[in-house]
C-alpha cells in the first residue's frame, strides 16, 4: 500500500537539516483538521520518516505538514521545512523479492 518513502526535514537559517521527530510527523497524521482523504495514505515510520500511497501529492502534503508544524509551534520563523520523495522508494513486494533473489 505504502510505495513512496518520503524525508520529512527541518532546514535551519543556517541550512542545517534535521529529521522532524516522529512524535511531530505522527500528530500531523493522527489530528490534521484538513479533512482531506488524500493524507489518509500516509504513514510515519521514523524520525523523519513518512511511507505514502501513490496518490499523496507532494506539494500539497508539504504545504499541509508545514501548516501544521507553524500552528503546533514546532517550526520556528526562521526555520523551513523540506519534503521530499526519497530515491529507490519501492513497494514491499519488490523489497522482498530482492532480498529472496540475493540469497
Amino acid at each position: 500500500m505504502f510505495v513512496r518513502r518520503i524525508a520529512v526535514v527541518r532546514v535551519d537559517a543556517e541550512g542545517n537539516e534535521t529529521p522532524c521527530p516522529i512524535r511531530q510527523i505522527d500528530n500531523f497524521a493522527m489530528r490534521n483538521f484538513t479533512n482531506d482523504a488524500v493524507f489518509d495514505d500516509t504513514l510515519p515510520v521514523a524520525d523523519g520518516l513518512i511511507e505514502a500511497g501513490l496518490l499523496v501529492p507532494l506539494d500539497r502534503l508539504q504545504m499541509a505538514i508545514e501548516d501544521w508544524f507553524r500552528r503546533k509551534g514546532y517550526l520556528k520563523p526562521e526555520e523551513q521545512l523540506k519534503v521530499t520523495e526519497l530515491d529507490g522508494s519501492a513497494t514491499r513486494n519488490e523489497q522482498l523479492t530482492r532480498r529472496n533473489e540475493a540469497g
